[in-house]
């Protein structure tokens, strides 16, 4: 099993990849989210000059923020800097669009964004429809030192649901899940059987589960300051969901007073017309203070990679026997110190 870290990204962010490098991680994750941090790209490039052999990996794009022949040569630019380390993440944009106000995007804009992207990396003539009109393009001067679309660049879809496992069987050679429950070990298995529905070997899907949590020390309690700094800000992304959409969220009955607590909390956010702003700030990065009454230590151990060395490691396994091939780990900004514990309990 690989195993890799995610990470808001910085100017600096470089730093943390070079160290998890050094210490045998295999994949970066950069979040890609316009109006809560650095550029992905930016953190991408400067990871690519500074590391050698870590996967760079966006996670994820989103094909309304970049049209698909800037991204697809965003992503050979990169390949052209680390060779064969460059994947490119793609999702329908939960935080990077509810930051301005937006819903996720539709499947087949996915799809679309994936076939453009795949021709022009394949040196082909593409036609795409760009504003309200099909044209016709290509890398016009692939072999001149600018790009790099002689070695492959993976594509990996984030997105939940049958239509999206199939989506992902059908256009991706990977397919990425995040950890909000044990029902993300069902999901695994869910793809390879989207992938057998789609005429393909389930052994070709590469799938990551990407996760927050904190290793504890001995006698260390599950909701202490430090696990609530480093695993708070998953669960908080779970309430941020449940809050903005309401019945169409499926709020489980027992976490309904916790939601319905957490809405009244949601109302008293200004301006009242764009409430997204505040409710998504920090998302991934910190707790607000008004959010950590309803992260508990029940919570933290629930939801989250929270617990001993040993709790860990038992749970990776079982991650492992539900058929993923990646277990990436969030390094919160301010917890860049958690690497060597990480890497000590995963891989030591």
């Amino acid at each position: 099993m690989d195993f890799g870290i995610s990470l808001t990204p910085t100017a600096t962010s470089w730093k943390t990849v070079q160290r998890a490098e050094e210490l045998g991680f295999s994949h970066a994750w950069f979040y890609d989210t316009q109006l809560l941090c650095t550029d992905v790209l930016v953190a991408m490039t400067a990871a690519a000059v500074h590391t050698k052999r870590i996967k760079l990996c966006a996670g994820v794009l989103v094909p309304s923020n970049r049209i698909a022949p800037v991204a697809a040569n965003a992503m050979a630019s990169l390949n052209a800097l680390a060779p064969g380390r460059i994947i490119t993440g793609l999702g329908t944009g939960y935080t990077a669009r509810r930051t301005m106000g937006l819903k996720a995007q539709k499947l087949s804009d996915i799809r679309e964004y994936t076939r453009v992207m795949r021709a022009l990396w394949r040196g082909e003539v593409v036609e795409a429809e760009l504003e309200g009109n099909m044209h016709k393009m290509k890398f016009m001067q692939p072999k001149e030192g600018f790009i790099n679309i002689e070695d492959p660049i993976p594509v990996h879809l984030s997105a939940f649901g049958p239509k999206a496992r199939q989506l992902a069987a059908e256009t991706a050679d990977g397919f990425i899940n995040a950890w909000m429950s044990p029902a993300a070990l069902d999901e695994a298995s869910a793809v390879r059987k989207a992938c057998e529905k789609a005429g393909r070997d389930p052994n070709s899907m590469y799938t990551t589960c990407l996760n927050l949590g904190c290793v504890l020390e001995p006698g260390e309690a599950y909701d202490s300051k430090r696990a609530r700094a480093q695993s708070g800000p998953w669960p908080a992304i779970g309430w941020h969901w449940m809050v903005e959409d309401g019945d169409d969220a499926q709020v489980p009955p027992a976490m309904q007073p916790l939601i319905d607590a957490y809405h009244e909390i949601y109302k008293t956010y200004e301006p009242a017309d764009a409430r997204y702003m505040t409710l998504h700030d920090g998302h991934l990065m910190y707790l607000r203070p008004e959010e950590e009454q309803f992260i508990t230590a029940e919570i933290l151990k629930a939801l989250t990679l929270t617990g001993t060395p040993e709790e860990i490691r038992e749970r990776v396994d079982m991650m492992r026997q539900a058929g993923y091939d990646q277990v990436a780990v969030q390094i919160v900004p301010g917890q860049e110190d958690a690497l060597e514990q990480w890497a000590q309990v995963l891989m030591g």
